[in-house]
């Protein structure tokens, strides 16, 4: 299977990247974490021809995870399932409609929206998702597809429920919005080492940092800075960037 990252920047676009958004292609399903403003190159990647099913999960609804929703006009896919935190179908009812973007019901495919975790049922590859420290209702997930474990741990600070999902995961993707040493407990991010200590407390095989806050980290070279101190931690870290392709 293949991991890509549309997106990997958090809170604004820059030359650097777009806000979050990441594709995970499989031979049977394109799963995508997070709509940032990323999601607009998922037709580079996907053959949107009108027969392509795609699960969609939100991890929760500040705008940059949600801003891109409003290109889902741009699409032929034959099926969208959207799937998030409590509260989804007003919010997205409120948000993907007019004056703001076009309304589910004129998009060129059909479209449903699913609460977890009460609609687990709908989703046919096994998951699991549980709730992460941060200053509102925030999901992260785990998937496991092809005999392989992808744990998708967005707006988070350091908690036991992100080392519950990335057990033994074969890819842990992780924020790392904080340069090295810093937290916040009002709005709780990860920084490198703490990012690095998630993954190795769960025993993950790799670790990709994304979701950098562009205002700490305005370049390349700072990312891959932070690779390195969360390596002092967690040897087999890689930092994320824009359109880089993982085979897992």
């Amino acid at each position: 299977m293949e991991v890509i990252l549309l997106g990997t920047n958090g809170w604004y676009d820059t030359t650097t990247g777009n806000t979050i958004s990441i594709l995970v292609k499989t031979s049977e399903y394109n799963i995508v974490f997070d709509g940032g403003n990323g999601i607009h190159k998922l037709d580079h990647y996907l053959i949107c021809n009108g027969k392509t099913d795609l699960y969609l999960f939100l991890s929760h609804f500040h705008l940059d995870h949600i801003e891109g929703l409003h290109i889902l006009c741009k699409f032929v896919l034959n099926k969208l399932k959207i799937f998030g935190p409590s509260g989804i179908k007003d919010i997205l009812k409120t948000l993907v409609t007019p004056p703001f973007t076009v309304p589910f019901s004129d998009l060129r495919f059909k479209s449903e929206i699913h609460e977890l975790p009460d609609e687990l049922s709908e989703i046919p590859f096994k998951i699991k998702t549980l709730p992460l420290l941060h200053s509102s209702l925030t999901l992260g997930y785990r998937i496991e597809v092809e005999d392989k474990v992808i744990t998708y741990c967005p707006d988070t600070g350091y908690c036991e429920n992100a080392v519950k999902l990335a057990e033994n995961a074969d890819l842990l993707m992780a924020e790392c919005s904080h340069k090295p040493g810093e937290y916040n407990e009002k709005w709780p991010h990860l920084n490198p080492e703490t990012a690095g200590k998630i993954a190795k407390e769960a025993v993950a095989k790799k670790l990709i940092l994304l979701h950098f806050n562009p205002q700490l980290y305005e370049s390349h070279k700072e990312r891959e800075k932070a690779a390195r101190e969360a390596r002092r931690v967690f040897l087999n870290t890689m930092a994320g960037r824009d359109d880089m392709i993982i085979e897992v």
